[in-house]
């Protein structure tokens, strides 16, 4: 399945696939593995793309200062209970987000150059930040249950 250019992150979650890129979040079926059928798109502008899925939430990440275009450094999260409509519920301010990873209510967040972050995700409304390291650059993380 031709998805398009600048494809940053791909997410699998159950039977779909959340895939990232400039353009914005592609949700596709994979029911049939197959063949993958688009389901919805939740785009903006222009900017590189992680994702991460969380239940019904999806945790997107833009960033400027790369060839993706962008000019907002945000983490937006998208309520994707239902996959054909997914909705943005808020947006937070970020400094550079690269990747990201979750284990139970922590998200751990690289700021690229500025660091790492150590958010607390229990209330998608109301993230809480509760360390940030910005004594190394990070750009990617896998979090496992007996790191945090």
């Amino acid at each position: 399945v031709q998805v398009g250019w600048n494809i940053e992150t791909i997410f699998p979650n159950a039977d779909k696939l959340f895939i990232g890129s400039a353009n914005g979040m592609f949700i596709y079926s994979i029911s049939n593995p197959s063949t993958p059928s688009f389901i919805a798109e939740f785009s903006h502008v222009g900017a590189c793309d992680p994702v991460f899925v969380d239940g019904d939430l999806a945790y997107v990440t833009w960033r400027s200062g790369t060839l993706c275009e962008g000019f907002n450094n945000q983490l937006d999260v998208v309520d994707i209970s239902n996959p054909s409509q997914p909705s943005l519920l808020k947006t937070y301010e970020m400094d550079n987000p690269h990747g990201l990873s979750i284990v139970d209510n922590r998200m751990f967040l690289c700021e690229g150059d500025y660091g790492l972050k150590v958010l607390d995700i229990e209330d998608e409304m109301d993230i809480e930040e509760l360390k940030y390291y910005k004594d190394f650059s990070t750009y990617d993380v896998i979090a496992l249950p007996n790191d945090i």
